[in-house]
């Protein structure tokens, strides 16, 4: 198992705890690959490794998840990796349900649903609005009951030949790092096997701004994905985008004209109609469903925002030639970078 952390400080403990009550036999080792955390994350580590030898602490000097992935990856004498980040408590089989599944599908990469579980008033409600449809797309992996081939899931699980053909981890991919990987693995010939009883608890941004953040650099680099992977590209990814636009665009008209009112107050109306249908089909007290409109529209705008963003910052690279800054492949015995 690789848990590639940064900054998780003494909560650490209860994702740890449940990663090494595993029910699993062939438990390996469990690899902790740490941003070079400066709080107390490092501390928790050496603690409990103190008391279990599986356990052992390696240095990310990159920081990012896809750097520490690779560093684990490296390092790992399992043929099996199995992803767990530190905001998550995996279920005591979960690593049993990964292997099972990878057996029965036969797939490159298999992995449960994202189901989020608030610590706030306001991270309940973010689990409320990524637990939905009109929240997050067609990313099934947040919402799906049925096990399915499908684009992505939460975490991962792998062979670790597998990733190793893949080249790892793109390093450049600061956010959106499985949607790329994902793509390279369904491009050799692999499927992305989603089963919802791999079951984990991941605990969402607890605050507005945390949230705003993290939405905007999954639009940010989404831009990054598509430039590698043109071919990834369609329609529905520029909806939050076009969102924004149509938005910023009517608030402009108005402020001059009243047809741009009316415009204005026209679309503000079909998109609060919207967002209050979804939120009726979701679990919640009434307080929580007159709210969640907020969270919809804050999803929306970040990604939407980050995404046209992405667009210029990126600008320069969309007729550059790209490539994979990920570990060395293995192919025919030999390792090749």
């Amino acid at each position: 198992m690789i848990l590639p952390v940064r900054h998780e400080g003494r909560s650490f403990v209860a994702t740890l705890t449940a990663v090494l009550a595993q029910d699993y036999p062939n438990l390996v080792e469990v690899l902790v690959v740490d941003g070079m955390s400066e709080d107390a994350t490092r501390e928790v580590v050496r603690e409990l490794a103190a008391r279990d030898p599986r356990l052992k602490l390696l240095d990310n000097p990159g920081k990012i998840v896809p750097c520490a992935m690779n560093v684990g990856i490296r390092a790992a004498r399992g043929e099996f990796i199995v992803r767990v980040d530190g905001h998550t408590i995996v279920a005591p089989d979960y690593v049993s349900r990964c292997v099972a599944a990878w057996k029965a599908s036969g797939a490159a990469c298999v992995g449960g649903r994202m189901d989020a579980v608030g610590a706030t008033p306001f991270g309940r409600l973010v689990a409320l609005a990524t637990g939905s449809s009109f929240g997050v797309g067609n990313s099934h992996f947040h919402y799906s009951e049925e096990p399915r081939f499908t684009d992505s899931v939460y975490l991962g699980a792998w062979p670790r030949a597998t990733l190793l053909a893949a080249g790892g981890f793109d390093e450049e991919m600061v956010r959106d790092q499985d949607d790329e990987l994902n793509y390279r693995l369904r491009k050799l010939g692999g499927t992305i096997w989603l089963d919802p009883s791999i079951v984990s608890s991941y605990t969402p941004r607890g605050d507005l701004r945390k949230l705003w953040r993290q939405y905007y650099q999954y639009g940010l680099w989404k831009v990054r994905v598509f430039q590698k992977h043109p071919s990834m590209l369609s329609l529905r990814h520029f909806a939050p985008s076009l969102f924004v636009i149509a938005g910023a665009a009517a608030a402009i008209a108005a402020t001059f004209t009243g047809w741009g009112r009316a415009l204005f107050f026209a679309g503000a109306a079909i998109y609060l109609a919207g967002a209050f249908l979804a939120s009726l089909r979701l679990p919640g007290t009434v307080r929580e469903r007159l709210l969640l409109p907020i969270v919809f529209f804050i999803l929306h705008a970040a990604y939407g925002t980050g995404f046209l963003v992405g667009a210029f910052r990126f600008a320069p690279r969309w007729l550059a030639r790209e490539t994979v800054r990920g570990v060395a492949t293995e192919r025919g015995g030999e390792i090749v970078p």
